[in-house]
């Protein structure tokens, strides 16, 4: 797993598979590439710190 998928806001842990999964929507194509691909970013990729928005305001 990727670093930047350690922090996503869309990652849940799902009890059946025992591990965290990605709970967005992608294609059959977007999640072959992004398996694949090493440089490929994540567009649906959403910083789950909430304290993120209070560090770039001060």
């Amino acid at each position: 797993m990727r670093a930047d998928c350690d922090t996503c806001a869309y990652l849940a842990y799902d009890d059946e598979y025992g591990d965290y999964v990605c709970e967005v929507d992608m294609d059959e194509d977007e999640y072959a590439r992004f398996l694949s691909d090493r440089h490929y970013t994540c567009p649906y990729y959403r910083n789950g710190d909430e304290y993120a928005v209070v560090k770039h305001q001060i």
